[in-house]
């Protein structure tokens, strides 16, 4: 079905617009739901930075679109799962039962 841009109103364009990146946009969260699939909390595992540094650690939680690892120096990432793979190191046991941390969802004093 092709649908001709030209014949439309400046409304069924911008109601087409919207449909589009939605449909887009679910693409997106479908191929990194896939991709975090491949992934427990507890895993071992490794990425490249921009700046092609290789990090290496554990996940501890998933997120909407990307999962948290904590790094073996102690720094806290946020990866897009697509960029993740295994990071076994030889004679070092996977962590299986790694229980995420939990963040409190203000820091707010007020509110404690």
């Amino acid at each position: 079905m092709m649908i001709d841009i030209d014949r439309l109103s400046e409304p069924e364009l911008i109601d087409l617009n919207r449909r589009i990146v939605e449909r887009l946009s679910f693409l997106s969260q479908m191929r990194a739901h896939r991709a975090m699939l491949e992934f427990r909390i507890g895993d071992r595992v490794a990425f490249q930075t921009d700046r092609l540094q290789t990090i290496q650690g554990i996940i501890t939680r998933y997120n909407k679109k990307t999962v948290s690892v904590i790094a073996d120096d102690g720094r806290r990432w946020t990866v897009s799962p697509g960029l993740l793979h295994s990071a076994q190191v030889a004679n070092e046991p996977e962590l299986k039962n790694v229980t995420p941390e939990r963040i409190p969802e203000s820091s707010d004093p007020a509110r404690t």
